[in-house]
């Protein structure tokens, strides 16, 4: 268990923890020259089932509360200080209120001080706090009358303490492993350490994690060792106050407070998030784009308040709101954060994150605010039913197992019981729910039908623009998958690159097939390079219009591909070329234009065209100077029927 102090200067808290421990937190030269704590200090007692107790000593002073918050965001308990003879003050408050906002609700008061004071203080001092308490999360905590210096009373105090981290539930651990770094340092033949407070999931000496965000990517470090609660050890968890020992390609001036040890797979730097905020009722109203000092974690970052539901929250009142920072870090949904004032002299509200990849658009529409409402909920299956219900392009389930901080196995775990059709490509899963994935495919069989009406001529429908009929925003791996079933279930039929209902044909007149029959031994000439329709009308004595048009009515009904403008190709020269862009693909992972004009012969230029066509009708997609088969197989069946 870990313990953190909290209240005004100069009411002992340094010199409590001494009394407790042992150990003297200020750590720091010009601590111990002025007597007051500037900085988070630590201190460890061993109990006697060889656990230790934690302590995180906070500094007091109003000027010092980004320290404070640095601290307390990691704590388990809370012990409130207040000095028998001058009763609660102002930082007393103000740290009581904090904590609130940080969900602290388990602690003690400590009423330091007594042998300075008669007995009469100390009960006005106890009937101060009770009235200070009354209607707090820490209403009814037990006061323990001491004095740290003669140590009258200590041992009560110690008792308690030791009762309750008997009592204590351990953090879940649960989740991807992730700490928040409140210190940095280096150690002769150690190198560079970090401590902080593990706020999720397990790590081990020995494995590879993520220092974020720092760069594009963080940095990369392997944990050499660690001593978890002062002593070494080979896993830290959720809870535990660690200090890890790193190695990687970096110093000790990359790292700051603020930054977070990680997962690999944890490290997603965000710069919004969407939460559920409160206004306490001794705070002004909070308005919309009010500029704020963010705490969250062990971080202090500058940025606004977009209020999501009206413009201004009440004091006492909560709401959701969209949270804008100026710089990056991580966050998981229900982590804690204290708001204070652009000046960072006033602590105006806190919340819990929800979601920390919010829409770009619709932030206030009914049924975002209802999936925001739905997040509240701790369990995640109920916001995800609602997500897949809500996103008719599916969820994206990364982001989404990010969101909750889920490990590979609670995610994969996850997804059948809400019983989500689950599309997979690459790194992408995307969840649809039973009934919108039954919906997509209506509206893809409507589109297909909607085209047969409107050219009945047309053999069907190329790929991507079927996909863009149905829905622009489908994945292409969604709309693949999707295409497959309605083919295996009859429900769709293909004939080359053209996907159609099952009853329909289409078919050409008599005597375009009798002029086409004259033409197409020209295009059969040269089937990778054959002329333009300029050349075949010169070459035939044709009207170069009457070609034209001949050749787009044959185009729609399958028998030739419009490659380039008035440059056809036939339907099986097509699919040749389909079979040799799959097999580079296959060789070397990708096609680029000389390799396919070697295949080939010809000019660079109609390669070119080549491989534009092919990612125009959704064959292939361009990677910069490269052409890469979409869905990674052979890619080619498809064009071959």
């Amino acid at each position: 268990m870990i313990v953190g102090t909290a209240g005004h200067i100069d009411h002992g808290k340094t010199t409590l923890v001494k009394a407790l421990t042992g150990v003297d937190a200020d750590r720091l030269p010009e601590e111990k020259a002025r007597g007051i704590t500037l900085d988070l200090g630590y201190a460890y007692a061993a109990q006697a089932d060889d656990s230790v107790l934690g302590f995180i000593d906070v500094p007091g002073h109003e000027k010092l509360i980004h320290n404070m918050l640095a601290g307390a965001t990691g704590i388990d308990f809370v012990l409130l200080v207040v000095a028998a003879d001058d009763g609660p003050m102002p930082q007393t408050r103000e740290h009581l209120e904090l904590l609130g906002l940080l969900g602290l609700n388990h602690g003690a008061v400590a009423l330091t001080k007594c042998d300075a004071v008669d007995a009469a203080r100390v009960a006005a001092a106890r009937s101060e706090i009770a009235a200070l308490l009354a209607g707090t999360p820490l209403e009814g905590s037990p006061v323990f009358a001491l004095s740290a210096t003669t140590g009258e009373g200590v041992a009560e105090l110690r008792r308690h303490l030791e009762a309750t981290a008997e009592e204590h539930v351990p953090r879940d651990s649960a989740g991807r492993f992730r700490l928040a770094i409140d210190r940095c340092f280096t150690l002769s033949g150690i190198g560079t350490v970090v401590t902080g407070t593990a706020f999720s999931g397990r790590l081990d000496a020995g494995d590879t994690a993520i220092i974020a965000p720092a760069g594009r990517d963080g940095l990369k470090a392997r944990v050499k060792s660690l001593h978890v609660q002062d002593r070494p050890s080979q896993q830290g968890q959720a809870g535990d106050r660690c200090a890890l020992a790193l190695a990687g390609d970096f110093e000790k001036k990359d790292i700051e407070r603020g930054m977070w040890l990680v997962d690999p797979a944890a490290a997603r730097p965000l710069t919004r998030f969407q939460a559920e905020i409160h206004v306490p009722v001794t705070q002004p109203a909070l308005k919309h784009w009010t500029p704020v000092h963010v705490h969250l974690g062990a971080a202090d970052i500058t940025g606004r308040v977009a209020l999501l539901e009206g413009d201004l929250l009440a004091p006492g009142a909560t709401a959701l709101a969209e949270i804008l920072l100026d710089r990056e870090t991580l966050a998981v949904r229900g982590d804690r954060f204290v708001l204070r004032d652009a000046s960072a002299q006033r602590s105006i509200g806190g919340g819990g994150v929800l979601d920390c990849f919010p829409p770009s658009r619709h932030k206030r529409s009914p049924a975002r605010l209802a999936l925001l409402a739905a997040l509240r909920d701790d369990d995640p299956a109920a916001s995800l039913r609602l997500l897949a219900e809500q996103s008719v392009a599916g969820v994206d389930l990364g982001r989404f197992a990010a969101n909750w901080n889920l490990t590979a196995d609670a995610a994969a775990a996850l997804w059948p019981a809400v019983d989500l059709r689950v599309v997979i490509t690459g790194e992408l899963q995307i969840g649809f729910a039973t009934a919108g994935w039954q919906a997509l495919g209506g509206r893809l069989l409507a589109a297909v039908a909607t085209e047969h009406e409107r050219a009945p001529d047309m053999v069907g429908v190329e790929r991507e623009r079927l996909r863009r009929l149905t829905l622009p925003t489908l994945e292409r791996a969604a709309f693949d998958a999707l295409v497959a079933e309605l083919l295996a279930a009859g429900q769709l039929a293909a004939s080359r690159a053209w996907l159609h209902l099952p009853a329909h044909k289409a078919s050409l007149a008599a005597a375009d097939r009798d002029l086409f029959a004259v033409l197409k031994p020209l295009l059969d000439a040269q089937p990778f390079g054959p002329p333009r329709v300029r050349d075949i009308a010169k070459a035939s004595g044709t009207a170069e219009e009457v070609v034209r048009q001949l050749f787009r009515r044959v185009a729609r009904a399958g028998d030739i591909y419009p490659v380039a403008l008035d440059h056809y190709f036939t339907a099986d020269a097509v699919s040749q070329l389909a079979a040799l862009v799959a097999g580079l693909n296959g060789e070397q992972g990708a096609v680029r234009a000389a390799d396919l004009r070697d295949r080939i012969g010809g000019g660079r230029k109609v390669a070119i065209h080549i491989l534009e066509f092919f990612d125009r009708i959704g064959y292939t997609r361009r990677v910069r100077d490269e052409h890469v088969l979409r869905g990674g197989g052979s890619g080619h069946a498809w064009l071959d029927n």
